[in-house]
């Protein structure tokens, strides 16, 4: 197969996901936010100009990368807010999944900014449309429900988003640090599972009213 071009009979079954799926593994593994398509040919054992031919260049996979991570978090917050659950429970639940998707996908903040920061004002504007905004909507109703039935203190939710998804995401992408201080840089499961119960443990105590 031309290493040029390729076609639409070319492109074997499921080579869009297989490409997005490997460009997050080598992210993922290398803590980074960035990959060769040389790496990206040989890990998923396609042509690399289906990158072209999918996705227009390395940005636009890069692109359809965050979209295809963040479509899957704006669509579970909806799902939970559509629950007929108490503030509390939703909270601990939506920050346990927090915690559970940057173990998954720890380059997805820095991807995010990375993206806004380098995109043109259409596309950076598309991107906070379409993710940023919504969530930022989500925070505000649950924050004020809680606050309205007395489980949580009133808290600015604007600033409590920065406040919960940094201690997430934080931990995640701080590889270097773990290994240089703690002696390790595997993100396990089990450390994911620590991380986790700590995290709703800590953001809860400091927003329930009691």
């Amino acid at each position: 197969m031309s290493q040029l071009a390729v076609d639409q009979n070319d492109a074997p079954e499921g080579a869009r996901e297989l490409l997005l799926h490997t460009a997050s593994t080598i992210m993922r593994e290398g803590d980074i936010v960035d990959i060769s398509l040389s790496e990206l040919s040989l890990r998923s054992g396609l042509n690399s100009a289906l990158v072209k031919y999918y996705f227009g260049n390395k940005a636009g996979l890069m692109k359809a990368l965050l979209d295809r991570d963040m479509q899957g978090i704006v669509h579970a917050v909806d799902a939970l807010m559509s629950k007929e659950w108490d503030p509390e429970a939703r909270l601990r639940h939506h920050i346990g999944k927090m915690v559970d998707t940057y173990y998954e996908t720890p380059y997805l903040n820095r991807l995010l900014m990375r993206l806004v920061r380098e995109s043109d004002p259409e596309e950076a504007h598309r991107i906070a449309d379409s993710y940023l905004t919504p969530l930022s909507r989500a925070y505000d109703r649950l924050i004020k429900d809680g606050v309205k039935q007395g489980v949580f203190r009133k808290v600015d939710p604007q600033l409590f988003y920065f406040t919960a998804t940094g201690a997430c995401d934080r931990f995640f992408s701080s590889r270097l640090v773990l290994k240089h201080c703690y002696d390790t840089e595997a993100l396990t499961e089990e450390l994911r599972d620590r991380y986790r119960e700590h995290c709703i443990d800590f953001i809860m105590a400091g927003i329930l009213a009691h």
